[in-house]
């Protein structure tokens, strides 16, 4: 039996209320749970003490048996320094695709064709201006 620690989803429409709970892999989401271990509600102000709530000696007792924290879940294990999360390292994932890169390229092309054919025009008029 693998276990999960994951949120279970409760709450109105627009207005989610997250239960921490122990469950089965193959438990629905907000169906069948084992154990609810903590609560968290989004809404909350990040700096609020009830925006996460833990049963840190329940968490630990299931991350003993063998029970694996979601990512989310991980997250907050992780601040209240029950696990250790791992750094995430995507170098990529901020680099601009090759539309953006051939549309910026193709602007920086028209802003030089415009800085020359001005110089071009700033020259002739100082000849001008000269004689």
């Amino acid at each position: 039996m693998a276990l999960r620690i994951r949120l279970a989803r409760g709450g109105a429409k627009k207005r989610p209320f997250y239960r921490i709970v122990v469950a089965e892999n193959t438990a629905p989401r907000d169906g069948r749970f084992i154990e609810k271990v903590g609560t968290y509600n989004p809404l909350l102000p990040k700096d609020h003490p009830e925006r996460v709530t833990l049963k840190e000696d329940r968490i630990k007792y299931w991350l003993s048996v063998g029970a694996k924290p979601t990512d989310r879940v991980l997250r907050f294990l992780d601040a209240a320094g029950l696990a250790k999360r791992p750094p995430r390292y995507n170098p990529k994932k901020g680099q601009p695709g090759e539309k953006a890169l051939a549309r910026k390229a193709e602007k920086e092309a028209k802003a030089a064709e415009a800085a020359a054919a001005e110089n071009e025009g700033g020259e002739g008029e100082a000849e001008a201006a000269e004689s």
